[in-house]
């Protein structure tokens, strides 16, 4: 499954790249929401969690907005983009009724699978705003009390968001915003730098060496995401927005008429040893073997060779040659030759990892 998003027609002036700390938020505060998502920012997280009982409960109550699917309410709209989050939170203030319910509801429900009825039939009494409020609900009870309040009194609803906001950056994300807007905006300097000089693709698929490669025919790359789904970019700009927080996932967000938004994880704040989905695929499918396992059970002690290998399994050189190629592909066996003698042993750092490999590869 993933994103196809075609490039074609897109000049200098409808492609940007730049921090957002309304963003940044969003990120962070999904990673106090699902930690167990997230277990490389353990420390952060236990550092950054609000202390006070009251921002805690209000943080759970708005937690689908900023769940995997993110509300598109955090994500640039405009350009130039806005210079701090002040600026970002008075737009949300400024955003008409209609305008806010069309970018919150979607996010509320957290799904593209289930239509989203237009804002102006999500009033309170309407059989369209009932409707959607069930529709949540089926979802999680948390959706569902969200959509109750959207749809019964939506500004009333902004303007509560808007102060958890405001108290979740007097809490813990100003003093971290100060730490990460230099890295991030040297960063998008570094990105706008490439944009000038190279292709939107080719910067794309630089930037996201394990989820993004270019297709063909025309500027199309593909992301892998756990979506099917392919997007004209042009006539709207490409908004590319760099993230601390973010990692291991990437996110999307092209519903809107705006501007087609990519909020992606940064080198320097990436773990090394990323997988693309296919390194992830080969590195499970060689441990599916019986004989390839058996194999491994060998290998976790000294060094070993294939001929010694072969007298301890019983089987031909070929064979043991052939599966310890499989797992050498994979990762999973390191082969060094000693003289005449090549040596294996199994790449336990490699195996230990790879739970975490998983998770993050699928949350990607």
């Amino acid at each position: 499954m993933s994103i196809v998003l075609d490039l074609g027609g897109l000049g200098p002036a409808d492609l940007a790249a730049g921090s957002s700390p309304l963003s940044e938020l969003m990120a962070s505060l999904h990673v106090l929401a699902e930690p167990e998502h997230h277990p490389e920012a353990a420390g952060w997280a236990a550092h950054a969690t609000p202390a006070a009982p009251e921002l805690r409960d209000e943080l759970t109550f708005f937690a689908p907005l900023w769940a995997r699917f993110r509300c598109r309410l955090f994500f640039p709209r405009t350009l130039p983009l806005a210079a701090n989050l002040d600026e970002e939170l008075t737009a949300i203030e400024a955003l008409p009724t209609e305008e806010f319910l069309d970018l919150v509801a979607p996010g509320v429900l957290g799904t593209t699978a289930l239509p989203v009825p237009p804002a102006r039939e999500l009033r309170a009494g309407t059989w369209a705003a009932e409707d959607f409020a069930r529709s949540c609900l089926r979802r999680s009870y948390a959706r569902g009390e969200l959509a109750r309040h959207l749809v019964a009194a939506p500004l009333e609803l902004r303007d509560r968001l808007l102060a958890v906001l405001r108290a979740a950056d007097a809490a813990f994300f100003a003093e971290d915003w100060r730490s990460l807007r230099p890295v991030l905006e040297e960063h998008a300097r570094e990105v706008r730098r490439r944009l000038a000089v190279r292709s939107p693709t080719d910067v794309l698929s630089e930037l996201l060496p394990t989820a993004a490669r270019v297709v063909g025919p025309g500027e199309r790359v593909r992301l892998d995401k756990l979506q099917t789904d392919e997007v004209k970019v042009a006539p709207r700009p490409l908004v590319l927005v760099p993230s601390a927080r973010v990692w291991p996932h990437l996110t999307v967000k092209h519903e809107h008429p705006s501007c087609v938004a990519v909020q992606y994880p940064v080198p320097a704040a990436t773990p090394g040893g990323q997988l693309t989905l296919r390194d992830l695929q080969d590195r499970l499918m060689a441990l599916t073997s019986p004989a390839r396992m058996e194999l491994c059970r060998h290998l976790m002690g000294e060094p070993i060779t294939t001929s010694e290998l072969a007298a301890r399994l019983g089987s031909s050189e070929p064979q043991v040659s052939r599966a310890l190629r499989t797992l050498r592909e994979a990762g999973l066996v390191r082969s060094t030759r000693e003289g005449k003698l090549v040596r294996h042993r199994l790449a336990t750092d490699v195996i230990r990892r790879l739970g975490h490999d998983v998770l993050a590869t699928v949350a990607r």
